[in-house]
Formats: C-alpha cells, structure tokens, sequence
C-alpha cells in the first residue's frame, strides 16, 4: 500500500502514536464519556488491545482436555475384562455389531466414556481415549475357538446385566467371568449325541418320514457325530470332518435303500435329516447381520466359513453317491414330499418343537433356554406349514416364518432372561434346507448333466432364514425399546449384548 506524503510530518507523527498509546486520564474521559451516558468517542485501538482489567479473560495455564479417567492400572483392567466378555460372545457365534456395543456399554458403565471398537473376525481391538495430554491406551485380543455354547453365553448376559446396570464391580465380574470360562458343560458329551440323534428324528418326521426311518436317522447322525468327536483329538479342520459326515450320511442312506429292508419307506430322507444337523450352527445368521449393519470384513470372514464346510458337506456326498454307484447299489428316485396339510400342521408344529430344543441340547442350553428355543421351533414350523398351505413359495414362506422367529423372540427372549441369539437359531433349525440340498447335491453328482437349479433353491432358502431372521430382530426393536423414543433408539438389530451401548438400565 503507498504512503500518502502528507504524512510525513511530525503532526502525522503524533496523531498516529497517539492511536497506540494510553491516553492521558482527561483523554479518556472525553473518548469514553462520563457516567450520566454522554456521547462516546470513536472506539480506538488501544481501546481493543487494552481493555480493562477487570474485563480480560483470564490467562489459561491448563489446556488439558478430555474425560476424567481413572489411574492407568484400573484403565488396562476394564479393557481386559470387556474384550474377554467380547471373546465370549464372538466365539458363541454374537455378530460384531453386538460385541462392539457390548464392550461400549461395559467400558461406559465402568469409567471408560471414550471408547473406540473395532471387531473383525478373528481379532478385538479396543482403544481408550484419555485426552490431549495422555496417550491413548489400546488393548487387543485374537478369538481363536468357536464353539456354540449357550449356557456360557447366556451366563455371560447376566454379568453383562450387572455390569451395565452397575450392580457388580469390575473386580468381581471379572472373577465371575473366569468361573463362567472354567466351567465345565452342564451336560456329558454323550447327552449332545443323543440331541443331535434326536434333532435328526424329529427333522425326519417334520419332513414326512415313518418311524424307522426316524430311528435309522437317529443312529446315522449320532454316529457322524461320534466320529467328528474322535477326529477332534486330532485336531482334524472343521472342513475335513464336513466331508467325513456327508460321505457317512450319503453311504448310510445307499445302503439303507439297497438292503430293501420294509421298514424303511423313505430311507433318503436319513441323507436330508443328518445333512440339515451338519448345516445347523453354521454362522449363516450371524454373516447376514454383519453385512447388513456394516461390518463387512466380518461378514467376508463368516460367509467364507460357511462356503467351506457347505463345500465339504458337498465334496462328501458327492463323493458318497460315486462309491454308491461303484458298488452297485441300487438308485432310488428322490421322494417328493407332499404339501402340508391342516389336519398334519399339529405334527408339523410338535417336530419342529423337538428339532429345535434338541439343537438348543446339543449346544449346552440349559432348561429356560430349551424350552423357549423349543417354543421358537414350533412357531417357526408352523408358521411355515400354514403360509405353505394357503399357497405360497418355499422361499416366501421361509422368509416370512423366519421374521416371525426373530420378532417373537426379540420381543420375549429378554423378557424371560434368554439370550435372542439361542431362540433366533434354534428356531429356525426346523426350516434349514437339509432336503433341498441333498436334492441338489443327488441331482449334481449322479445325473450325466449336473443341474444347480435345486441347489441355488436351497442357497435362497438359507439366505431367507438369515435375513429373515435379522428383520424380525429389527422389528422386535420398537415394541422392545418403549415406542415414544423409537426415532432415538433405532440402532440396528441386536441378537446378543445389551441393548444399548450406554450405561443405564437394560429394559
């Protein structure tokens, strides 16, 4: 900018110094005027720069900024406790949106209010906010088993419970959670045979089989797993034991249908019943949830799971019906199940009943959750049974009967202190695809021009449980949650953990 040359002189000089500096005390009497409210003079700078002093803000020495936690020993052990709370639930088949806001309300609950989750598949990572002037603390744990066990996990929600609702202090959650982990099965192994025998009998009956074929499906599936058992202690994968129980279950079946034995009216259908007890606990539900709120790197590592023990159940069958067919045994066309009936939807309901308590069995539940999970099968089978007899698609009405599991169990299951995760999967056990596939499996390996059509139906139909499944969930959230506040409080669906990842008291 150019100086005008006019002010250059000593006048200028001293007008423009006197910008800057105090004024004398009859200066600033006729610049501020007096108390009677005369005219005030024009604002000057050293108006601004020098306000007074009783006016200027306060010199801050403190600039540090964030939540008051606690000392760093009590930081790390909250952090240790809620990712082993975390492990429990990602291990007993929780989706990551659970877990995440199981560990927010623990931490929040316990003097942690900044907390950042981050779940994958195999791994939880949880990282502590402590201000600008401390570094954050971060703490991780690997999930390296997944077992289904529903007392533990149920167990688990009731520590949650005290947790939140700050009815147990962290010290002593944490030794009620080693209890919980070092506890033995409420059951000897040999009682989750027998439920996995007797899943496989009622999900014979629920498919239109006699009584010996009941029983027959009974022996094939305890046998299947009894061997899975003794693979175990050789730590044979997962993927490995899916071949060895489709391969017995296929050759169980040929046979049964070459010994021409009277009994047996429909013996494929032991194929059906021990392929739907493999399926069943498989992570199908819980991928569908991490896809749709969100977590998909999770949901990646579920769906892959499943892929691959469905792909060895696959490479198990198919391989069963060439040595079949080795051997000569006879081929026996594939029954057609006949639509349901009102007079037959009483049986429908009672086997669905039983193939899903016996699931629950097999998984460790205890009475409670038995009989809620038994409740869920048969609101789930007959739902199914009475859409299939008013004229809807499989697919359709798998769909709707599975919302219907995930409504009534997220709106009950809290109610009566069960975990919605054990009703939503054993309820919908009676409706998992154990005929479609063996159809599609049977048409795929033995017909010269392999078809997938049957195949991809029972592919819908999973995927119909699962996300039906979800929806119910997130239906059950309004009627669950108070509906004054439901704009609030709609977070996504929630099959394990609490509510709301808060402090405050669970509904």
């Amino acid at each position: 900018m150019k100086i005008s040359p006019r002010g250059r002189g000593a006048s200028f000089k001293r007008r423009a110094w006197q910008v800057l500096e105090p004024p004398s005390q009859d200066q600033a009497e006729r610049t501020t005027g007096d108390a009677r409210g005369s005219r005030k003079g024009p604002l000057r700078a050293w108006g601004i720069l020098e306000a007074p002093t009783d006016e200027q803000p306060s010199v801050v020495t403190d600039m540090t900024m964030g939540p008051d936690l606690p000392d760093d020993a009590t930081v790390h052990f909250v952090l240790e406790l809620s990712l082993r709370i975390g492990e429990v639930q990602m291990a007993t088949g929780a989706g990551a949106s659970d877990v995440t806001a199981t560990i927010i309300a623990v931490t929040s609950a316990l003097g942690l209010p900044h907390c950042e989750v981050d779940v994958i598949y195999t791994s939880i990572t949880v990282t502590c906010h402590r201000g600008t002037e401390l570094a954050p603390v971060t703490a991780l744990r690997v999930v390296r088993t997944r077992r289904l066990d529903y007392s533990r996990l149920t167990a688990v929600e009731q520590i949650i419970r005290k947790i939140t609702t700050s009815q147990i202090s962290a010290e002593d959650a944490y030794t009620e959670l080693r209890r919980v982990n070092s506890a033995r099965h409420p059951y000897p192994r040999w009682v989750a045979t027998f439920a996995l025998g007797g899943m496989a009998a009622s999900v014979t009956v629920l498919i239109g089989g006699d009584v010996f074929t009941a029983l027959l499906a009974f022996l094939v599936s305890a046998l299947i797993d009894r061997v899975g058992r003794m693979l175990n202690r050789y730590a044979l994968p997962m993927f490995f034991q899916q071949i060895v129980g489709g391969l017995i279950a296929a050759l169980a079946t040929m046979a049964a249908v070459s010994s021409n034995f009277a009994a047996f009216q429909s013996p494929t259908l032991v194929a059906a019943a021990a392929i739907t007890v493999l399926l069943s606990g498989l992570g199908t539900v819980t991928a569908v949830q991490d896809a749709i709120t969100g977590y998909n790197v999770t949901a990646a590592g579920r769906s892959m799971e499943v892929a691959l023990m469905t792909a060895g159940l696959i490479i198990g069958v198919v391989l069963a019906l060439e040595i079949a067919l080795a051997l000569g045994f006879a081929r026996t066309p594939l029954p057609t199940i006949p639509p349901p009936t009102v007079i037959g939807l009483p049986i429908i309901m009672l086997a669905g009943a039983g193939t899903a308590g016996f699931f629950a069995l097999a998984s460790y539940s205890r009475l409670r959750p038995l009989l809620v999970a038994a409740v869920a099968g048969a609101v789930g089978a007959g739902a199914h049974g009475a859409i299939r007899i008013g004229g809807a698609d499989q697919i359709l009405a798998t769909a709707v009967a599975a919302t219907l599991v995930g409504f009534c169990g997220g709106v009950l299951s809290r109610r009566l202190k069960v975990t919605p995760l054990v009703a939503a999967v054993s309820g919908i056990t009676p409706l998992l695809p154990g005929l479609a596939t063996y159809r599609g499996l049977y048409e795929l390996g033995v017909q010269p021009v392999g078809k997938i059509d049957t195949l991809m139906t029972a592919v819908a139909i999973g995927l119909a449980l699962a996300a039906g499944v979800v929806l119910g969930e997130y239906l059950a959230q309004p009627v669950r949650m108070k509906l004054g506040r439901l704009e609030r409080r709609l977070a996504g669906p929630r099959l394990a953990g609490p509510l709301r990842p808060s402090g405050r008291r669970l509904e």
